[in-house]
């Protein structure tokens, strides 16, 4: 059961809610360009200022506050969004060409073998043997460190080695991926 401070802390955010929410929604949707994400924002932003609400109402101008709390969730979107992008172009500018005549066994065979591996490691494989990325640019799409990608792709590639029994398990890799257009690709 609330105190009376407390109700009168709740009935003066729901009455700062209700004056103001669009108002933010609609910041948000200025500076995303994303009418679907500024209600997200908007909301986000008062779950944080009910959480602070004590310190937001004795502020001097809890409205601007407000706006810069979805100023800063806008910032963290569209940061987040920038990265997402080039994470994805890493992947399609590298893209290898189609070949003739695909070893579907071959293709099934190591499809089968990375499905086994943790994420972590077949995505270092995968980045780096079939989109020929370096550790750099793998390092990047993924968001790790360049010693992680190292490892894991060591890692990786030692149990492809153990799982398929052959010592030639990079170039299967390449082989089997540049090939994978044609045989369903490697979505599954």
């Amino acid at each position: 059961m609330g105190t009376v401070v407390d109700d009168a802390a709740s009935m003066e955010f729901h009455a700062f809610f209700e004056r103001h929410y669009a108002e933010l929604s609609r910041l948000a949707h200025l500076l995303t360009g994303e009418a679907d994400a500024a209600d997200d924002l908007a909301a986000d932003a008062l779950l944080a200022l009910w959480h602070r609400w004590d310190r937001v109402r004795a502020a001097d101008h809890p409205v601007a506050y407000a706006r810069g709390v979805v100023a800063n969730l806008a910032r963290t979107r569209i940061r987040s969004a920038v990265r997402e992008r080039r994470r994805i172009s890493l992947f399609w500018s590298q893209r290898a060409e189609r070949t003739e005549d695909p070893d579907v066994a071959g293709v099934v065979d190591v499809q089968e073998a990375l499905r086994r591996l943790p994420f972590r490691k077949r995505a270092c494989v995968v980045l780096r043997h079939a989109f020929d990325l370096s550790e750099k640019d793998t390092a990047l799409a993924l968001g790790v460190s360049v010693g992680t990608v190292k490892s894991q792709t060591s890692k990786g590639m030692a149990e492809l080695q153990r799982i398929l029994g052959s010592q030639d398990a990079p170039q299967k890799v390449h082989a089997a991926m540049a090939r994978g257009d044609e045989t369903g690709g490697t979505d599954r």
